[in-house]
């Protein structure tokens, strides 16, 4: 869906500009010599209105005019700079939470046109740590959103809830490479979440340089046997490709990632996620006109940064 606004946006800054310049160069002169025509050959002053009247501009220019300056606008915010997306789901908590709209500097990973989605200028990669919106590799159509564990060569085992990880390493360079090593963890406290009905234990894990907070549910075991089976690897081990990424989400018992159906292709990359630019508290109230899901209130102590 987000693909095709990109490609109705694109289309209507094209048709308006064309419609813009032709008037510029064709039409417009043509008005302009009718105009002059018409108040030579009247003895009588002509005002702006009367001259207007006689060689009237056509509607869709008019609106062609009007349009084009806030629709490029858009287009090249959007496509180029920042877009707007809402956190549909609980996968991300405690970090990011339903109801959040974030930003997504669009331009942190490299510029890519707005409709085939070729990067044409590279501008950087994705770090661990990194929050990252993406193109779901199941199904391009739909945007996800999580954080990078394993960058390319590197190897991630997801073993009893903790994170390992080895670090890419060229051994014709390298002579001593890293060993696979845990993730640090930290436990915070339990219980300031709950999913049905279970208080979830809530975890500070650091990432490199990046600490950030995950919730893990302990009446949830373990599932290597429905993860992601790459082949020459154990049940619980990845070893990422390169041009791709491990994601997860941190809320990791809760969250369909990278251990079920596997990498992040680089050119599935959207952007990176920077900022929360406002947050509603939604309560599920049933109403014979207003289903599902509603907003009660704006959280403003979550309005800013991204941790």
């Amino acid at each position: 869906m987000a693909n095709y606004f990109s490609i109705g946006l694109v289309f209507i800054t094209l048709a308006s500009g064309l419609i813009w310049l032709a008037d510029a160069l064709l039409w417009a002169p043509k008005r302009k010599e009718k105009m002059a025509l018409a108040k030579a050959s009247n003895s009588a002053n002509l005002d702006d209105e009367t001259l207007q009247k006689i060689a009237p501009e056509p509607y869709l220019v008019d609106t062609a005019k009007q349009i084009f300056p806030v629709i490029a606008f858009v287009l090249v915010l959007r496509s180029f700079l920042y877009e707007p997306f809402q956190i549909p789901s609980g996968s991300m908590m405690p970090t990011l939470l339903v109801g959040d709209f974030i930003l997504v500097e669009k331009f942190t990973y490299g510029l890519k046109d707005p409709v085939a989605r070729n990067k044409f200028i590279e501008v950087g990669e994705p770090e661990r740590g990194d929050i990252v919106v993406f193109k779901y590799p199941e199904d391009p159509n739909i945007d996800f959103i999580k954080r990078v564990v394993g960058l390319p060569g590197d190897t991630v085992v997801y073993k009893n809830k903790q994170v390992f990880i080895k670090p890419a390493c060229d051994v014709t360079t390298t002579p001593e490479c890293p060993q696979l090593k845990p993730v640090e963890l930290t436990f915070e406290q339990r219980g300031e979440f709950f999913q049905d009905l279970v208080p979830l234990e809530r975890f500070t894990e650091k990432l490199g340089e990046v600490s950030h907070e995950i919730l893990r549910n302990p009446a949830v075991p373990p599932h290597p046997q429905m993860y992601y089976q790459q082949p020459g690897t154990a049940a619980d081990e990845f070893l990422v490709p390169e041009g791709q990424y491990l994601v997860l989400g941190d809320n990791r018992d809760n969250s369909r990632d990278s251990r079920y159906w596997g990498f992040v292709p680089d050119e599935n990359l959207v952007g990176k996620a920077v900022a929360i630019w406002i947050s509603f508290e939604f309560d599920r109230e049933p109403s014979s006109w207003v289903p599902g899901w509603v907003p009660t209130g704006v959280r403003f102590s979550r309005i800013g940064g991204i941790h």
